[in-house]
């Protein structure tokens, strides 16, 4: 693919992730044209629990049969060494497989061997697009021996896609629409709890939800001046005015910034602006009544604690390796039942066990029990 041939691929495809923000039934063939362009096999947007092992795929695009789809979310997300290693990655960092576990411990896991060898799967790249004190949501793009592994060129297109993603998914979630109707747009947000508004290339306020009114009354946080969308805090408004000038020029303008950008209320709370671009494909109709560019949803920053097992890991500076044999001990029982659970040798056990008494000054297994005990959520029943 040609640098002008990436270029018109990748400016569609925003155009196409955008549009899925406002219908999730186009999903199945956006994510059809992320694997294309990243290239792999098959590409999911999914979520799990790192503590509890489970999770589901929000949507997908049918690369990974229906069989083997059901077989991992049922039993092999518990023995994936990815499961614990991707929730410490950094959001919207591509990351994959040999950056969370040594590629040729990965080829003697049960996971490897059961799940992802007989479809001839060999690696996977993924991005985290939201975290929470235990689960996590990702874009996964699964790849073929014929794809080769995840490399330079690879990440890189997937970094190029991530932020818009994420601020699809991020707003979708806002909405959380059942219907691709854009001409429902304005109808559809005046509903919904977090504030909102339509605004053109200078910031002028063209619509407000009956949320997004009450905002601008109490003025504490985001104030209409001159028509104008305006953040009290100018270090917010500056880049938020430069996300309205890019939404204007079009879906790849907007950029990487933007996806959450941080606003403080004058008593302290925290919030998150999220700027959806409305020049293109099914959302161009959301504005063109209201001669808008962009859609603005405003809505409280939730607070995102570290999960124990995150904490652990900090503490101890372990290895995601290293914290799932930690983690699988005290689930699991002895290197002979870990080793068959993890699909590993009972010698690479015996190692990453050696280490973790190194570092955390355990002398036996039982010590490494209490250790994790210590860590223990009081408030989790």
């Amino acid at each position: 693919m040609t640098v002008v041939d990436e270029t018109e691929v990748l400016s569609s495809l925003i155009g196409d992730i955008y549009d899925a923000s406002l219908d999730s039934s186009l999903w199945r063939d956006v994510l059809g044209k992320i694997k294309g362009f990243v290239g792999g096999q098959a590409a999911a947007l999914a979520w799990k629990d790192a503590v509890a092992k489970r999770g589901d795929s929000f949507y997908d695009d049918g690369g990974v049969p229906a069989q083997f789809r059901q077989l991992y979310f049922e039993r092999y997300i518990k023995l994936d060494p990815c499961t614990t290693g991707q929730f410490f990655a950094e959001i919207g960092q591509p990351i994959s497989t040999a950056d969370i576990i040594p590629y040729n411990e990965f080829l003697e896991t049960r996971f490897y061997q059961e799940w992802a060898r007989p479809q001839g799967l060999i690696d996977v790249i993924m991005s985290l697009l939201d975290r929470s004190q235990t689960s996590m949501a990702f874009l996964g793009i699964f790849l073929h021996e014929r794809d080769g592994l995840a490399d330079h060129d690879k990440r890189r297109r997937m970094r190029l896609i991530v932020p818009h993603v994420r601020r699809a998914v991020l707003i979708g979630k806002l909405l959380d629409q059942t219907t691709g109707e854009a001409a429902t747009f304005a109808d559809t947000v005046d509903g919904i709890n977090a504030s909102m508004f339509l605004v053109d290339a200078d910031g002028r306020i063209a619509h407000a939800n009956v949320a997004g009114h009450k905002m601008l009354s109490e003025g504490d946080m985001l104030r209409e001046v001159g028509r104008r969308l305006v953040s009290i805090d100018p270090q917010t408004d500056l880049p938020m005015r430069e996300a309205f000038a890019a939404a204007s020029r079009g879906d790849v303008n907007i950029g990487t910034n933007g996806i959450a950008l941080p606003l403080t209320a004058a008593n302290g709370d925290h919030y998150a602006a999220h700027i959806l671009p409305l020049t293109a494909g099914a959302r161009r109709q959301a504005g063109a009544s209201y001669a808008a560019v962009a859609a603005v949803f405003v809505n409280k920053a939730s607070l995102s604690c570290p999960s124990p097992p995150e904490v652990i890991a900090k503490s101890y500076n372990l290895t995601p390796t290293e914290l799932r044999v930690l983690l699988s001990i005290v689930e699991v029982g002895g290197v002979p039942e870990v080793a068959e659970v993890l699909g590993i040798a009972e010698s690479t056990v015996k190692t990453h066990l050696k280490r973790l008494y190194a570092k955390s000054g355990a002398r036996r297994q039982a010590d490494l029990v209490k250790i994790v005990g210590s860590f223990a959520n009081p408030l989790n029943p």
